[in-house]
């Protein structure tokens, strides 16, 4: 894990890797900043969906200790999200570098719609 510092505020920048093992592990919660088509098409399970379009970080679920991760494709929207939290005073945050795309590169499991059938499956 490495950190970043946006807007004062420590964000650390986790891998998909420990993402998974936090997730797994009910340490995190996990926001998707994607768009709901892109949620509705492929996400990570147990992710909540909070698109960048409509983002307010005063809508967030109350943190219980454990930090809040965001992700989204890439990498970019996400960080941007929690430097808008970082300036409305939430903390502790991450986000994952490398984003959805790097949760797919390293092969690790995610719903998905099966375009041929409409069924979800998992990835």
């Amino acid at each position: 894990m490495k950190t970043e510092t946006v807007s004062g505020v420590e964000l650390q920048v986790l891998t998909p890797e420990e993402v998974k093992e936090r997730l797994d592990r009910d340490e995190i919660v996990l926001i998707d900043v994607r768009t709901p088509a892109e949620y509705s098409f492929e996400h990570i399970a147990g992710a909540m969906l909070f698109p960048m379009s409509s983002f307010d970080p005063g809508k967030l679920p109350v943190q219980t200790g454990k930090p809040i991760v965001f992700h989204c494709g890439s990498g970019i929207r996400s960080k941007a999200i929690a430097d808008r939290c970082a300036q409305a005073g939430i903390a502790p945050l991450a986000h994952m570098g490398g984003g959805f795309n790097a949760w797919k590169a390293d092969k690790l499991p995610y719903s998905a719609i099966d375009p041929a059938t409409g069924a979800v499956v998992s990835r």
